[in-house]
């Protein structure tokens, strides 16, 4: 099963869990007989800040959320925050499980504005919760121990502005520069896909343009407005490279993928195709409407839909 980015976000908190866990329920376990004495639980702190790895802050509350003690950093103690009432912080909102250590969800600092997280580990004396030990994290800080996520490979569909679908029915296609060259244009893109370097190409039906992502210059997009992608010419500016062989789009199938764009914008005057992207490595096209409804899918499943599947029986 492909990782989400919610499953990559899981197994970085569960191995963040594990790295955090031990030393801050340490620090708290020393900080029961020192209770309630803000000097004493100071120092427990300090001594032990050095042993929580990336820890920005360290700090402790009572249970209703209440700082009893500054923050201890980097470079020791921090003055101005003893009393500080962090209740109403994310942290504090969130369900401390019964083993009594949280790693809350991760939310933007009060102070800083930075994404951050709180790990808290409760206070106990005779199996009553004293309160919490706090450890602030900067997420710049954090190491990235898990594999960046895979972009899901099957058909989703997202909804767009209410506004414009709202009002569907009441606007038809205007012929744009590009529908008026669209066999010209669509063989030139059909080029500069296979023979040309292009590894992604949005196509702007609408506005008559595309902006194309070139393999050996893949960090900045180019942008062929209708007189280029109406001229040949343009594709001496792109020397001849061979298709890439880690692409998941087969070459062959460029030429098809093309054409049925040129079905999604033609057939329907009130529903019809405003942007499309191909991504030969993705193996992924996505499709917007006029409705501001968008699609992503495998280039094959695409391929496979009918006009039927996009536009009802009667357009069929």
């Amino acid at each position: 099963m492909d990782k989400t980015w919610k499953d990559s976000i899981y197994r970085q908190r569960e191995e963040l869990a594990r790295m955090l866990r031990e030393p801050i329920e340490r620090i708290a376990d020393q900080l029961t007989p020192a209770w309630p004495n803000k000097q004493a639980m100071e120092n427990v702190v300090l001594y032990g800040f050095s042993s929580i790895p990336y820890c920005t802050s360290l700090y402790v509350l009572d249970a209703a959320g209440i700082q009893l003690t500054e923050n201890i950093g980097r470079l020791g103690l921090v003055q101005g925050h003893y009393k500080r009432d962090r209740s109403q912080r994310p942290y504090m909102q969130e369900a401390v499980p019964p083993w009594g250590f949280l790693l809350s969800d991760a939310y933007i600092s009060q102070y800083v504005h930075r994404p951050s997280l709180t790990a808290l580990q409760c206070i106990h004396r005779d199996g009553e919760v004293l309160g919490y030990l706090g450890a602030d994290f900067d997420l710049r800080d954090l190491p990235v121990t898990s594999e960046l996520y895979k972009e899901p490979e099957h058909w989703r569909q997202i909804k767009g502005d209410p506004a414009i679908r709202g009002l569907l029915f009441q606007q038809t296609r205007v012929e744009s520069r590009m529908d008026r060259h669209m066999e010209k244009t669509l063989a030139i893109l059909e080029e500069m896909l296979t023979e040309r370097g292009v590894f992604q190409a949005q196509i702007h039906f609408s506005s008559s343009q595309a902006t194309i992502w070139m393999d050996n210059d893949p960090h900045r997009y180019r942008i062929l407005d209708i007189d280029a992608l109406t001229d040949p010419n343009i594709c001496l500016v792109y020397p001849l490279q061979p298709y890439p062989t880690e692409a998941l789009i087969p070459a062959k199938r460029i030429a098809p993928l093309l054409d049925t764009f040129k079905v999604l914008r033609t057939t329907d005057e009130n529903i019809y195709l405003r942007l499309a992207t191909i991504n030969l490595y993705n193996g992924m096209i996505s499709l917007t409407f006029s409705c501001d409804g968008s699609h992503y899918m495998p280039y094959d499943e695409f391929l496979q839909k009918n006009t039927e599947f996009w536009f009802g029986v009667a357009a069929a």
